[in-house]
């Protein structure tokens, strides 16, 4: 058994061979032309074409465009391409101002050699140098984190790779009690890979080891008194900073996070110069005046 490739080159092996050109059709380039300045003839009624123009006058494009200095909209034929063996595509430039690279696809057909050539589809397709819009993001990949308000609800799909399903549930209500009460019997828990990324977003974020203020820091948050340990697997390496004039208040820490706000900080408030014991005060002079009388 072998590939429909088989015999041609390896870097042609399993490629489709490219459709000959239908020599009729390719000529019928008048065809094609008048098609797709039929198609972008100027009016007032944006259904009825894709660009909406605003000469309402119903003359003909060529004929405005002579009175004019505006090119007519259908512009030089730039191309052909076969799309079978009875159908070919034309383009044509684009002369609308805002669609600049932009071409006209006229697609025409025939059912054989002889028969009348019509016309299948007119569309303006963007060209290799077309300003085109970037590719559309679903909505749920362009949310970043802060972009949530109140009121706002964000869903998770229920195949999110960060979440695994809870398996303490059940219908016992008594069980269903005691699980709630001691923080089981949700329905859905982080899954290893979504404690990974939470934890590799806390390591590296504001309050993470490599956050300009640990680095000045005089010691680390596992050793301060402030520091809420999380439980559970997180609990080696993170935890809360429960202290109101520290810059983590009520964040996720680090444990090698650190600030000037450290609980065990001792501060030395003695002077830089050094004073001795017995000090002279000069700043007043004391004299006691001689009479003249001597003994």
């Amino acid at each position: 058994m072998t590939s429909p490739g088989a015999d041609a080159p390896y870097d042609d092996a399993g490629q489709p061979a490219a459709e000959p050109l239908n020599p009729e059709l390719a000529a019928a380039v008048d065809v094609a032309r008048a098609a797709a300045e039929d198609e972008a003839r100027p009016g007032d009624d944006p259904i009825g074409s894709p660009i909406l123009t605003l000469d309402t006058t119903g003359e003909d494009s060529e004929t405005a465009a002579a009175e004019s200095s505006t090119p007519p909209p259908v512009g030089a034929h730039v191309g052909v391409e076969a799309e079978g063996t009875h159908a070919v595509t034309h383009h044509f430039e684009s002369n609308y101002p805002g669609y600049v690279g932009w071409r006209w696809a006229v697609t025409v057909a025939s059912v054989g050699a002889g028969e009348p050539v019509t016309v299948s589809e007119v569309v303006l397709l963007p060209g290799p140098s077309a300003l085109t819009a970037p590719d559309w993001v679903p909505w749920r990949d362009r949310v970043q984190p802060g972009d949530l308000g109140a009121g706002d609800l964000l869903p998770t799909s229920p195949d999110d790779p960060r979440l695994a399903p809870g398996h303490l549930t059940g219908d016992d209500e008594e069980f269903s009690d005691v699980a709630k009460e001691v923080g089981l019997g949700r329905k859905r828990v982080l899954s290893f890979e979504g404690r990974t990324d939470a934890a590799e977003r806390w390591h590296s974020g504001d309050f993470g080891p490599r956050a300009d203020a640990a680095k000045l820091a005089p010691a680390a948050c596992g050793t301060c008194g402030f520091f809420l340990k999380l439980s559970g697997s997180m609990g080696g390496a993170f935890g809360v900073c429960a202290n109101e004039y520290a810059p983590a208040d009520g964040r996720v820490v680090s444990v090698e996070f650190g600030c000037g706000a450290h609980s065990e900080v001792d501060v030395d408030v003695s002077s830089t110069v050094p004073v001795a014991e017995i000090v002279y005060d000069d700043a007043t002079l004391e004299f006691e005046p001689r009479g003249t009388e001597r003994g």
